[in-house]
Formats: structure tokens, sequence, C-alpha cells
């Protein structure tokens, strides 16, 4: 699946149950338009296969401010320093694919 990037097979994570990814849910809540734009598209294609792994990058750029955050996903920066995580760029790429094209084919 473009954008997603295979870990480690002695690093097996998670799928989030219902409540952990009620909670990412919940953390993804953002101020900027642009930014929920994204992170609904992420949902709604990846709700179902999201994992501890993901959670944690997820986690690692929702600490951004917004306007951080929409640099990355529009690719006027890449993660650098404490975001530079595999984790953070496997999630990265997924939101950056899932915003490209809507969902719902519109």
């Amino acid at each position: 699946m473009p954008g997603m990037q295979a870990f480690p097979a002695s690093h097996p994570s998670p799928v989030l149950d219902a409540r952990a990814l009620s909670k990412l849910h919940w953390r993804c809540r953002r101020g900027l338009l642009e930014n929920d734009l994204f992170i609904e598209q992420f949902f709604l294609r990846h709700e179902g296969e999201l994992t501890v792994f993901h959670a944690e990058g997820m986690g690692a750029l929702m600490d951004l401010a917004d306007n951080d955050l929409l640099d990355l996903l529009l690719r006027r920066k890449e993660p650098s320093g404490a975001l530079d995580l595999p984790a953070v760029h496997t999630v990265l790429g997924m939101l950056r694919d899932s915003g490209a094209i809507p969902a719902h084919g519109v």
C-alpha cells in the first residue's frame, strides 16, 4: 500500500482496539481546517488497519503546532530531529497519500 512502510517483524505492533482508536481520533482534532481534511481522509482510508506503531507516529505529529503540521503535510518540510522516526515517516506518508485524492472520489 502506498505510503506504508513495513516495520520490522521483530517488533510487531498490534492493531488498535476500539478504545485506542477512539482516543486517537480525539487526539487528532485540530484547529486548522486543512489539517483536519488530511486527517479525516486518513481515518476514512486506514482506520481498520491502524496499529500501535501508527498511533505513536500520529501522536508525535499531533504534538506539532497546526502550521508546522501543515508544512509537513504539504511537503514544504520533512521530519527532522526528534520527529525523524520510522513511525512518523510512515504515518506522514499515509496522511499525504490520503489527502491527495478524496476517498469518496469527489
